[in-house]
């Protein structure tokens, strides 16, 4: 008897005749090119480097578009951004030693906001694995130990044999929820040895599904069905799952008051009259989530950011909905429910019944009136013009990429996103330098929409060499830098808590003189025609730099 799968096992043909007469002249490398086109890959972000050339060759056989940076962490920002925008995972090529480890940073932020990077690397020649220190260029004893702690899977590879298959697993780890980065390495010799091995034609990586499981949906929807004061909390989860539009049918269903973390933000529309924004960092948004009788957390941890600095003592009954076993009750007693985002509120939206409750409006109305009264006795009228003026700048469905800086930090709380997938920052694992790279990324990814970068002087500097990667691309990027002489936080945080600062200011170049020196045209701009400017090289082709001297104020932080 012959079944349906017994078919699609067969070879075609052409398969067959590929498979028994491979062109000549490939090697090792050829296998990875081939397994990520096989999968679906169109672009690659990377550096080449000595113990890499094998499969940086054989891209230029293969169909792949190559995206190559001048900085291996800012390689990896990019791959990060695609992956973000795309949902797809994002291949990085990186070489043996020194390429290899500075892309640590950049995986830290992936792994941190569940970005899929499929970080590929060459190793020294087989011989020298183990640590048996031949003293080969680039030699760790254990390089794959660096990325363990990192990354969610580590895939090394021996022979070519083992080539398709380590990656094509390497594929599935970073796309099954929650989605992160993935590191293989391949030694250098199995890369640049010749391959009789058939052409890879496909490889099948299906991500595993994550269904919640049915009797903890069952007690959630009863605890919700009862509740007399429900609130959401929503986070970068339900953005990565695409549940968006179930969030707000079942918040509309319960009539619950939903707030997004930074890193959740788009996930439920702004000026909804159960929308309180993302004023996590406010005691006010504080007390009232609080006060929640059943408080649902979907995507979260309810981490630093997303706790008022683990200020939050939640009084009722918690049901929280997570991707990543490891942030289940990490923080808080919950209903822990071990799921994709968006199967999860399905599963609620198919069992929880409508909510009658025509005060929760008004309750959030209340709440947004206190958290801007707050705000605006600070007189911090600066910082919430910028903000305006960018808003009114940034098409609504442009993304924009935020470096850690006082201007993005404001951004987590008081930003309008618009759209959900919009807007990201580096807040997962706080490194600087992330914006920009990130920006050229996503520019990549869509070239049909502007791209909005937002950095300090000092996180500029980290990435100003993707400068040259800019022109030499021609993406569509807007560069806006806050020119404030140095670590503009840290200075804030120094004078606070000792009363001077060290360290915190900075030489810096003239960044519009920098820009031009590349071939990318800059504009020096002011509060006042910030607007104005922006928009003008938003809607210009190409890489831009708009510089703004401004030194910014945070608001005053309610945790302490």
């Amino acid at each position: 008897m012959t079944h349906d799968h017994d078919l699609e096992l067969r070879p075609t043909p052409a398969q067959t005749e590929a498979a028994l007469n491979p062109p000549p002249g490939r090697t090792g490398g050829d296998l990875v090119v081939e397994t990520l086109a096989g999968l679906g890959a169109t672009t690659v972000f990377g550096l080449p480097g000595q113990h890499a050339l094998g499969m940086f060759d054989a891209l230029r056989r293969s169909d792949l578009r190559y995206v190559g940076l001048r900085v291996e962490n800012n390689a990896g920002f990019a791959a990060d951004a695609y992956g973000r925008i795309t949902g797809e995972a994002a291949p990085l090529l990186l070489s043996t030693g020194p390429g290899a480890l500075t892309s640590l940073a950049a995986l830290q932020e992936a792994r941190a906001a569940s970005a899929p990077v499929l970080a590929i690397a060459s190793q020294v020649p087989t011989a020298g694995l183990g640590g048996g220190r031949h003293g080969y260029l680039h030699e760790l004893p254990d390089q794959a130990a660096s990325f363990r702690g990192v990354v969610k899977s580590v895939h090394t590879v021996r022979a070519q044999s083992q080539i398709p298959s380590a990656i094509a697993e390497a594929w599935k780890s970073a796309l099954t929820a929650p989605h992160g980065p993935v590191w293989v390495e391949i030694p250098q010799d199995v890369l640049a040895a010749t391959t009789s091995l058939p052409v890879v034609t496909a490889a099948d990586a299906t991500p595993e599904d994550l269904p919640p499981r049915p009797e903890l949906t069952a007690v959630a929807a009863d605890l919700l069905s009862h509740a007399v004061r429900p609130a959401i909390i929503a986070g970068g989860g339900v953005v990565r799952a695409d549940a968006s539009g179930k969030l707000r049918k079942l918040a509309e269903r319960l009539q619950a008051p939903v707030v997004t973390t930074p890193g959740g933000k788009g996930a439920f529309p702004w000026n909804h009259p159960l929308s309180l924004q993302s004023w996590m960092e406010d005691r006010h948004t504080t007390d009232f989530l609080e006060d929640a009788d059943v408080l649902l957390v979907v995507g979260s941890g309810l981490g630093e950011l997303s706790s008022n600095y683990h200020t939050f003592r939640p009084r009722g009954r918690v049901v929280q909905v997570e991707a990543d076993l490891g942030k289940l009750e990490a923080n808080h007693p919950a209903l822990g429910i071990h799921a994709d985002a968006r199967l999860a509120l399905q599963a609620l939206l198919e069992t929880v019944p409508p909510r009658e409750d025509t005060t929760a409006p008004e309750r959030v109305r209340r709440l947004l009136s206190r958290v801007a009264e707050r705000i605006a006795a600070q007189e911090l009228t600066l910082e919430q013009h910028l903000l305006a003026s960018i808003r009114k700048a940034l098409p609504a469905d442009a993304p924009s990429f935020w470096d850690m800086t006082i201007l993005s930090y404001w951004a987590w709380s008081a930003f309008d996103p618009r759209r959900p997938n919009t807007m990201h920052s580096a807040q997962g694992a706080g490194g600087l330098g992330y914006a920009f790279p990130a920006a050229l990324g996503a520019a990549v990814a869509d070239p049909t929409r502007p791209v909005l970068a937002v950095s300090g002087d000092g996180g500029a500097l980290y990435s100003v060499a993707e400068l040259a990667t800019a022109r030499q691309h021609d993406v569509n990027v807007t560069w806006l830098i806050v020119d404030d002489g140095g670590y503009g936080i840290l200075r804030e945080y120094m004078t606070d808590a000792y009363g001077e600062t060290t360290g915190t200011e900075l030489t810096r170049p003239d960044f519009a003189a920098l820009a031009e020196s590349f071939g990318v045209p800059a504009i020096r701009t002011t509060p006042d025609t910030l607007e104005q400017d922006l928009t003008k090289a938003l809607t210009s082709p190409g890489p831009t730099v708009v510089v703004l001297p401004a030194v910014l104020r945070m608001f005053a932080p309610t945790h302490q």
